[in-house]
């Protein structure tokens, strides 16, 4: 799977640790920074990642700061992102299934480098259900995108 991945300087530590395992998965993997501890601000990083998801150059992608909300935050400001912060295998799951959620956010400062791990595969294995109730959530949470695209015009 092709997966885009990034982090500001509080998740740079456990981004590589996460990049290495996705790769030695198999997985085709984007690091788009930072590449270090140095201070950088994470909605940059953030924008790098969701560009990538939006223009069909990765299929799922994984952000991290010290808490991971901020990073999911600036995300989901990109159409067509849906980003959630996941802490337990079941919301990372639950996220895709239910939600078609195409961005998983982490804390560094949160959890440990093998739930890390272990969040990511749940995350990466899971498919969307296509169940008619979820299909007819995600519209209208399309139709907000829309419609803020519309307003701003």
């Amino acid at each position: 799977m092709k997966i885009a991945i990034g982090a500001d300087h509080g998740g740079y530590t456990l981004k590589t640790t996460l990049v290495e395992h996705l790769r030695l998965l198999g997985h085709d993997v984007a690091d788009m920074g930072t590449d270090s501890t140095e201070p950088v601000d994470y909605p940059d990083i953030a924008r790098r990642v969701a560009e990538r998801l939006v223009l069909g150059r990765a299929e799922r992608g994984i952000l991290l700061c010290g808490s991971g909300v901020g990073a999911g935050i600036a995300a989901n400001k990109i159409a067509g992102i849906r980003a959630a912060v996941c802490h337990d295998a079941f919301s990372a799951r639950q996220g895709v299934e239910d939600d078609d959620m195409n961005l998983l956010c982490l804390g560094a400062r949160v959890i440990g480098a093998e739930l890390a791990k272990d969040l990511a595969d749940v995350f990466l294995k899971a498919r969307f259900s296509g169940a008619e109730r979820h299909v007819r959530r995600l519209n209208k949470v399309r139709a907000l995108e829309h419609e803020q695209e519309c307003a701003e015009a």
